[in-house]
């Protein structure tokens, strides 16, 4: 309503000012065919003073005036209208011997204003002048001209703002259609799409946008409903391990032992912590908070984390190049490391080999790693991993060794969470070919 509205208001102004310049063309016109005629009548009667033959009447058309002026400025001759009266104006010819102008009131009526024509007759011994004169053309020229092209101007407008108003609502039909649609849209039926227009324009662009954006969103509601569905599972199972403890305690209080009772439990209590734990890391990274930064050796960094973890019976092999540096947050870092070498502690058989090095950033990625990439690289001599189920770890709760014991298999939530931190960090977290075991890369930005 408002673009009818406002095409309404601009043809109308635009018809007005161009039926107020076809008007003044007119009037224009019509005021020089008036000049043309005058000088035409007053150049016949000049014609005829000259060679001492004036005609009566001096004028042909009603409404027309004309004096004789003699070189003393007698009026010898007027028209029945101006007869007793003065010279009508005091316009003298020019070197063409004509001159014209724009008299108002004088001889003439009150308010009125006349064109006025002066022109040289050349008598012998003396030079007299002729005065045509005629009402001025008004600026409506003519009622019937006036009322035909505001009329026109009118019906102008009237069709612009019409036209206006159908292509407004044909283009906004659309629009109605997808707005329609995305009101039916709800939860529990994210499947649906907003209808795409025929025509290939803006408005399908923004269909099409839509269209993708519910894909994106039904895919989050679908990957958010599985996390939750595996989260209520693995939180579950432990609450069910505790439940059975304490039932079987209260069942049987004589045959309980409180350390025994205390230690089974507490083993469910830390699987709980660390579900929950890593449920909690996992929010505060999609929450999208900025990371801190600060300069990161990852040589160094790699050394003092496997330094600080508590002696195993897997032994640690080191290729670290020094002077590779990031700027990342040290704590989440600590956290991928730390996830990184507990996936391949439960997974090497004896050997677990950790590789820190620079490397040259290909063309397709200068934009991600301007300065080059940090290369670090965990590597186990375990069984390994399919190809094909290599991005299926990076899944949340996905376990490829479903057989062995839950509590010895982590939460889950490590390798999702390093990945998380990597991307975090404007970095990528891959498994890659190996000659043996798993082969796990971090490539971080250098500093």
């Amino acid at each position: 309503m408002r673009i009818t509205v406002f095409a309404g208001a601009v043809a109308t102004l635009l018809c007005a000012l161009l039926a107020t310049m076809v008007m003044v063309a007119i009037h224009r016109v019509a005021m020089g065919d008036l000049m043309g005629e005058l000088a035409a009548a007053g150049g016949r009667v000049a014609h005829e003073v000259e060679h001492n033959e004036v005609v009566t009447p001096l004028v042909e058309y009603k409404g027309r005036n004309l004096q004789i002026v003699d070189g003393t400025g007698k009026v010898v001759a007027a028209t029945p209208q101006l007869q007793g009266k003065p010279v009508m104006a005091g316009i003298t010819p020019d070197h063409r011997n004509i001159s014209s102008g724009v008299v108002c009131g004088g001889v003439f009526r009150s308010g009125e204003c006349n064109v006025v024509v002066a022109q040289s007759a050349f008598r012998p011994g003396d030079d007299w002048v002729v005065y045509s004169s005629s009402p001025t053309v008004p600026l409506y020229v003519d009622p019937w001209l006036a009322a035909t092209v505001i009329g026109a101007t009118l019906a102008m407008a009237v069709a612009i703002t019409t036209i206006g108003h159908r292509i407004v609502t044909e283009s906004l039909r659309p629009v109605n259609a997808i707005r329609m649609e995305l009101d039916k849209i709800t939860e529990t039926r994210p499947d649906r799409r907003v209808p795409l227009p025929r025509s290939r324009d803006e408005i399908h662009e923004l269909a099409d946008s839509v269209n993708r954006t519910l894909a994106r969103l039904e895919a989050a509601m679908k990957l958010q409903r599985h996390f939750t569905s595996d989260a209520s599972h693995e939180l579950r199972t432990p609450i069910a391990a505790i439940r059975a403890e304490v039932e079987d305690a209260l069942h049987a209080p004589e045959e309980t032992n409180v350390p025994t009772l205390g230690n089974t439990v507490l083993k469910s209590v830390d699987r709980l912590e660390a579900i929950v734990g890593d449920l909690l890391t996992i929010a505060r990274l999609e929450a999208g908070k900025e990371v801190d930064r600060e300069p990161i050796d990852l040589a160094e960094f790699v050394t003092s984390e496997c330094e600080r973890r508590p002696k195993q019976d897997k032994r640690f092999e080191f290729s670290l190049e020094r002077g590779v540096v990031v700027t990342g947050d040290r704590a989440q870092l600590s956290r991928l490391l730390t996830n990184l070498i507990d996936n391949a502690e439960r997974h090497a058989a004896t050997t677990i080999a950790f590789h820190v090095r620079r490397s040259f950033c290909p063309k397709r990625d200068t934009q991600r790693f301007p300065n080059g990439i940090a290369m670090l690289e965990v590597i186990d001599n375990g069984p390994g991993i399919d190809p094909e189920k290599r991005e299926l770890v990076f899944q949340r709760f996905t376990r490829l060794d479903t057989a062995r014991d839950r509590y010895a298999g982590g939460t889950g939530l490590g390798l999702p969470i390093a990945r998380q931190i990597a991307e975090a960090h404007a970095g990528t977290l891959r498994i890659e070919d190996s000659s043996h075991g798993t082969r796990f890369i971090l490539r971080l930005p250098l500093g």
